[in-house]
């Protein structure tokens, strides 16, 4: 056997290029950016209304590299925001951490084997402003920077058509639910303390099931559409199914200059009885390279 590297020059970008397997890419997208809003109302305004101001930031990053079979895709994203209404003090609207890393090996043209890492969870606290305790009202700290945290790992195989679509299939996907904060128990929703037992910090859970369907495209030139839909099936109690879609609709008015339309809907019994949702609307800056 003889050792490659003496034989061929690979500073040679020539050679380089000869030895790459058709379909070998490096791709990557990085996006920050930041949005504003205000709205004032003088003290005569019959109409009636609250001034505010709110400010939110994101930055993300998708990286994706492929070499003959095997492929590697990393995924950050991450949100943060406020709103301030006078008379009341600063209360956050949008918080996420969201990291997903993967490993596949090509099958065939469509289907892959996979190996992934996915972590979810949120910068600061988040608080119970509705709260009622002898006739007054408080706020009371409901979660927080790792409460809840999701840290799952899986193994599967997934189904791609598309280079913007994919399919994840996952048997056995191991998932570890974090509240790092033992005192907020008593404030979540149905004080289910998001599944974890009380006084402990972690929950393990093994999934019949894991599917997670991931879609990115740039429809037009100017305007991305992207969601991502996970359905995990725990093996202890497979008809209790935990459902979340995050979708997102991105328009660029210029270089600079973004309109982006977001929602989320979730059904996680640990979290709430009943279907959670959330949407925004958002028009500010936004680079990307």
């Amino acid at each position: 056997m003889h050792d490659v590297s003496k034989i061929i020059d690979f500073s040679n970008s020539l050679n380089a290029a000869r030895l790459k397997v058709p379909g070998d890419t490096s791709w990557h997208k990085v996006e920050l950016g930041a949005n504003f809003n205000q709205g004032s109302f003088s003290g005569n305004w019959t109409g009636g209304g609250v001034s505010s101001v709110g400010i939110g930031t994101f930055f993300n990053a998708l990286f994706e590299n492929k070499v003959g079979k095997n492929a590697w895709r990393t995924d950050f994203q991450s949100q943060f925001g406020f709103l301030k209404n006078s008379g009341q003090q600063n209360r956050k609207n949008q918080d996420r951490i969201f990291f997903d890393t993967k490993y596949t090996r090509e099958i065939d043209k469509k289907w892959t084997l996979f190996a992934n890492i996915n972590f979810q969870s949120q910068f600061s606290a988040g608080y119970d402003y509705d709260l009622i305790i002898d006739s007054v009202k408080v706020k009371k700290k409901v979660s927080g920077f790792l409460t809840p945290a999701y840290f799952t790992q899986s193994i599967g195989f997934e189904y791609k058509p598309d280079p913007y679509f994919f399919v994840n299939f996952a048997p056995g996907a191991f998932r570890q639910t974090i509240v790092w904060d033992k005192n907020v128990y008593p404030f979540t929703p149905d004080q289910k303390n998001y599944g974890v037992p009380i006084n402990d910090r972690i929950r393990y859970e093994l999934a019949l099931m894991q599917v997670v369907a991931n879609y990115n495209r740039d429809i037009t030139k100017q305007m991305n559409l992207k969601f991502r839909y996970q359905l995990y099936s725990s093996i202890l109690d497979p008809s209790n199914i935990d459902n979340r879609l995050d979708a997102s609709l991105t328009a660029k008015v210029n270089k600079f200059i973004n309109v982006n339309l977001s929602a989320i809907m979730a059904y996680d019994d640990d979290q709430s009885s009943r279907v959670q949702l959330a949407q925004g609307l958002n028009v500010g800056f936004l680079y990307s390279f």
